[in-house]
């Protein structure tokens, strides 16, 4: 892989894959392309808007991920990723007001001890046709669909070219 440009989101990539590289080689036992992209030679251009605060693998994949959906035309962005525990908890009970239980709103939103966004460990994307090129192709860095019922939730769920495992139904399955 070769990193090229000096600018601050370079960098950035630069240092997370150094600091990843030994990680997900241990776990794989690939080589050093165990984190490259789908193409033998990629620029690096940097974190995508909206990882802030998210593990920075996650952030890393999905930056990858961005970058070879717009190098197809695809648009792809971060609706939502790291959220706070006060933006969860108004988030979750949010959702008991509008479907009239916790039990009925686990199935959309969870509360802040259990959110993968608190955690800084899921993004929600969109629009939907980025979604849809997310679901198809994020398994190349580990990005999955985790929930049948919502199609813009992604975590990383598996090794970079891992299999993603089987959807659950919805959040309350966690």
């Amino acid at each position: 892989m070769v990193l090229t440009g000096e600018s601050s989101r370079g960098r950035a990539v630069a240092a997370l894959l150094a600091v990843l590289a030994p990680a997900v080689l241990a776990v794989t036992g690939s080589g050093p392309t165990a984190l490259a992209a789908p193409t033998d030679s990629y620029v690096a251009v940097g974190a995508a808007a909206g990882t802030e605060g998210l593990d920075p693998a996650l952030a890393l994949a999905y930056t990858l991920a961005e970058d070879a959906a717009h190098a197809e035309g695809v648009p792809l962005w971060i609706n939502s990723g790291y959220r706070t525990e006060a933006e969860q908890r108004a988030l979750w009970d949010d959702g008991i007001a509008t479907y009239g239980s916790p039990d009925a709103a686990r199935r959309w939103v969870l509360p802040p001890e259990e959110s993968s966004h608190v955690a800084g460990r899921a993004i929600d994307v969109g629009p939907q046709d980025g979604a849809r090129w997310l679901e198809a192709n994020g398994d190349r860095w580990g990005l999955c669909r985790t929930y049948e019922n919502e199609w813009w939730h992604f975590e990383q769920a598996t090794v970079p070219g891992g299999a993603c495992p089987p959807l659950r139904s919805d959040a309350s399955e966690r």
